[in-house]
């Protein structure tokens, strides 16, 4: 006969445990495929400051893509009329 203070933790009752974490597991890989589709396969990118932005911007306009490059020695045409510069008007 076995005494009581032997008895196991029943399986039945860590299934929930396991089930929160194994979707805790999908939907933070769920997420990080997602962010890496978003990125044109590439990794994300951390602590982006203005000059990143500014050729991300000018990546995404010459190729279409925020994280995509191109090796082409001319722009496209109509990237002459895509310029991210803003300008205030003149006083006439």
């Amino acid at each position: 006969m076995r005494s009581p203070g032997n008895q196991g933790v029943p399986f039945e009752a860590l299934l929930p445990y396991a089930i929160c974490i194994a979707f805790f597991g999908v939907s933070g890989a769920g997420l990080s495929k997602l962010r890496n589709m978003q990125n044109g396969g590439k990794r994300a990118r951390h602590s982006v400051d203005q000059w990143d932005r500014q050729m991300m911007d000018r990546d995404r306009r010459l190729t279409g893509f925020l994280r995509g490059q191109t090796d082409q020695v001319k722009a496209p045409a109509g990237f002459e009329l895509s310029n991210p510069w803003r300008v205030e008007k003149g006083i006439s």
